[in-house]
């Protein structure tokens, strides 16, 4: 079911103000977790998870800042 333009704008908000910090608090916590890797390596992995949390709202997130398709 595909989600309305009104929807997706609401869900992209809230990914951005609720679901994007606490994806970010649980990166930094497991990577403290860890033992310390090198400066290089612990720099990559900070980018892919970076790149990765946004790969499942892709549909969320399409088209959310231009004009709304079915307004008039």
């Amino acid at each position: 079911m595909a989600l309305t333009y009104k929807a997706r704008r609401r869900w992209s908000l809230v990914i951005l103000l609720v679901g994007l910090p606490v994806y970010i608090v649980a990166a930094v916590t497991i990577m403290n977790w860890l033992d310390r890797p090198p400066l290089w390596l612990e720099l990559v992995i900070y980018v892919a998870l970076g790149i990765v949390w946004a790969l499942p709202f892709k549909m969320v997130f399409r088209g959310v800042g231009q004009d709304d398709p079915d307004a008039e």
